[in-house]
């Protein structure tokens, strides 16, 4: 299975705007946005990784222009899913932050 690449740049541009909205107030997401969004992140997270594996694993086996099709895509996985990291840290912090104030 390969993950669809849209589908992880539509997802980094809605962290992304979750991130860019106020912290509180008007305009500011809730806190099930912000937990929805961090739950769809890990899962393509998850599917990044699975994915890097069957690429590494197919890359054992493979010769020329197979083998550089395969490291392309390997390239290609291995940097949505560090973009996808780096987002997903401040999202973390983010609801932490709001179910911090919920709670208290």
């Amino acid at each position: 299975m390969q993950t669809d690449a849209p589908d992880t740049h539509a997802l980094s541009a809605d962290i992304a705007t979750l991130l860019d909205a106020p912290a509180g107030g008007v305009g500011a997401p809730s806190l099930s946005e912000l937990e929805d969004t961090l739950t769809t992140g890990y899962a393509r997270a998850l599917a990044l990784e699975a994915e890097r594996d069957r690429i590494e694993r197919a890359l054992l086996d493979a010769t020329g222009p197979e083998r550089a099709k395969l490291n392309r895509r390997l390239e290609r996985v291995a940097g949505e899913l560090t973009d996808l990291r780096r987002l997903l840290v401040p999202l973390r912090s983010r609801a932490r932050a709001v179910r911090s104030l919920t709670i208290s």
